[in-house]
């Protein structure tokens, strides 16, 4: 879809958005009236949300039997992560931490090469905490773990990861051979955490919902691909030989619950080692009036030896979202490159006078 396309089809959304009211009452007959309803008698999902935690996907080792905190562990933690100066990046990994010094170890910001204090310009009006009680977003399989990897896609990730590092002196680097061998971020084309299926990124973590009977529009604050429009009608995906970023979704309802079922991702989208075989299937169920569960299942036969699962709440906020635009490593990756061209060149000289 063209941006111009794109962008006329968000703005078509949002008129009929001027439509959305509270339900009759005879829409809710029926129905949970603790639940916001269009008038159509779906649960609303339009509005901003937050996704704002520091639950990791994954359970820590030190943790691997652990599936939950008690309430008095997260009640603590949730007491040290919300206070003053805590670092919201390195505070991440708090939950991986074996000692108490090496949990406030953690959370504070080095004091080496400062650019940004974390702990000023990440921080929320809500501070950022842990929003569960589990030890991993990940609640399927059981260990909240990322299923291993089959034997192919051991070997795909292998030759992935050669033709982005390499090795000197044993020590393994990131390649800065051209500008196709640095990260997807780094050349502002998809970040890691954007759907789907969603993940919380480390900040600008809010998302948009904008909701009519035909469509859900979902807009992540920090996004480099456009706003997923995701028709409800039935119709089919389309075909496997048009391959997008952000695959190809398309929605239904199951109840009180937005399902959502995406596909025809492009080659160079690797979620987790993941491969042109995977698919989404996300669930959207708003619970309260705060709150939305956020579930998603992903599976793809050539990556994982099993489909796994994860969820999260995702919280009611105040708008607005900012324009997130990611341009500079796009920019300067001529920049980067010669940079490590003249690191070849000094390493070179330095070789040869040392042979001297």
């Amino acid at each position: 879809m063209s941006q111009r396309r794109g962008r006329f089809a968000v703005a078509a959304v949002t008129v009929a958005l001027l439509a959305l009211t509270p339900a009759s009452s005879a829409a809710q007959e029926g129905k949970d009236e603790a639940l916001p309803r269009t008038p159509w008698g779906h649960p609303v999902l339009q509005g901003i949300w937050t996704s704002s935690t520091y639950t990791p996907l994954e359970r820590p080792d030190n943790l691997a039997d652990q599936a939950e905190l008690s309430e008095e562990e997260l009640a603590e933690l949730n007491t040290l992560l919300t206070a003053e100066g805590v670092d919201p990046l390195r505070a991440r990994s708090v939950l991986a931490a074996e000692t108490e010094e090496e949990r406030l170890e953690r959370m504070r910001q080095t004091q080496e090469n400062i650019h940004y204090d974390n702990s000023i310009w990440l921080r929320e009006r809500q501070p950022r905490r842990l929003t569960t009680n589990r030890t991993s977003l990940i609640v399927d399989p059981p260990d909240g773990r990322v299923p291993p990897l089959v034997p192919s896609a051991q070997e795909r990730e292998a030759l992935r990861r050669a033709e982005s590092r390499w090795l000197t002196q044993n020590i393994e680097t990131p390649s800065f051979d051209s500008h196709e061998t640095r990260t997807l971020q780094e050349r502002c084309l998809v970040w890691r955490h954007e759907g789907p299926p969603m993940l919380p990124p480390s900040y600008n973590d809010l998302t948009q919902i904008l909701q009519t009977e035909d469509y859900v529009v979902i807009m992540q604050e920090m996004r480099e691909n456009d706003a997923r429009i995701i028709p409800l009608d039935g119709r089919p995906h389309l075909p496997s030989t048009m391959r997008e970023w952000s695959g190809d979704s398309r929605g239904r309802w199951e109840g009180d619950t937005l399902v959502v079922e995406s596909a025809n991702f492009n080659e160079k989208v690797h979620f987790h080692g993941s491969s042109t075989g995977l698919r989404v299937v996300e669930r959207f169920t708003r619970v309260d009036a705060e709150t939305i569960r956020y579930e998603f299942t992903v599976e793809d036969p050539t990556t994982w030896t099993r489909p796994w699962s994860v969820e999260y709440p995702m919280m009611k906020r105040e708008g607005p979202l900012y324009e997130y635009a990611c341009h500079e490593g796009n920019h300067d990756a001529r920049h980067i490159l010669e940079v490590a061209r003249n690191l070849d060149k000094a390493a070179a000289r330095e070789s040869e006078e040392g042979a001297r």
